[in-house]
C-alpha cells in the first residue's frame, strides 16, 4: 500500500503558499461577487459592474493574504519536521499556532495569544477530522490489507 508522499520541504513550501494564493484569490473572488453585486445600485449592469469592480479590487488582496498565511505555515511546518525528525499532526497543529501568533504580532501580545489559540484548535480540529476519516475508511474496507499469497500478512491482520 503506498501512500500518499507531499513535496520535499522547499518544493512544499511554493507548493503551499501557491495553492493557498489560488484558493484565496477564487474564495474571495466569489465572496465580493456576491457582495459587490449586493452593494451596488440597482439595475442588472450596474450590479454586475460593481461585482467585477469588487472582485478586481479584493480578490487579489485576499489572495496575497492567504499566500502569506500558506507560506509561513509551510515554513514553520518544514521546520518543525527537520527540528523534530517526524511528520505527525503536532507539527500541523503547532504551526497553525504559531503562524497565528506571527501573524497577529502587531496587534499586540493579547492579539497574539487569541490568534494562536485559534490557529491551533482550528488545526487540531483540522488534523482530528483528517485521522478520524481515514479510521471510518479503513473500517469500510476490512480486506484490502489482506492477500491470500501471503500467512505472514493474514497473522499480522487478524492480530490487528
Amino acid at each position: 500500500m503506498e501512500e500518499y508522499a507531499r513535496e520535499p520541504c522547499p518544493w512544499r513550501i511554493v507548493d503551499d503558499c501557491g495553492g493557498a494564493f489560488t484558493m484565496g484569490t477564487i474564495g474571495g473572488g466569489i465572496f465580493q461577487a456576491i457582495k459587490g453585486f449586493r452593494n451596488s445600485p440597482v439595475g442588472v449592469n450596474h450590479r454586475l459592474r460593481g461585482s467585477l469592480t469588487a472582485i478586481k479590487t479584493r480578490a487579489p488582496q485576499l489572495g496575497g493574504s492567504f499566500a502569506v498565511w500558506g507560506g509561513l505555515f509551510s515554513m514553520i511546518d518544514c521546520s518543525m519536521v527537520q527540528v523534530r525528525g517526524k511528520e505527525d499532526p503536532w507539527n500541523s497543529i503547532t504551526s497553525g499556532a504559531l503562524t497565528g501568533a506571527i501573524l497577529a504580532a502587531r496587534n499586540g501580545p493579547v492579539a497574539m495569544v487569541g490568534s494562536a489559540a485559534m490557529g491551533g484548535i482550528l488545526l487540531a480540529l483540522i488534523e482530528g477530522a483528517g485521522i478520524l476519516l481515514t479510521r471510518f475508511a479503513s473500517a469500510q474496507f476490512p480486506n484490502a490489507a489482506r492477500t491470500h499469497d501471503s500467512e505472514i500478512q493474514s497473522l499480522i491482520y487478524i492480530v490487528l
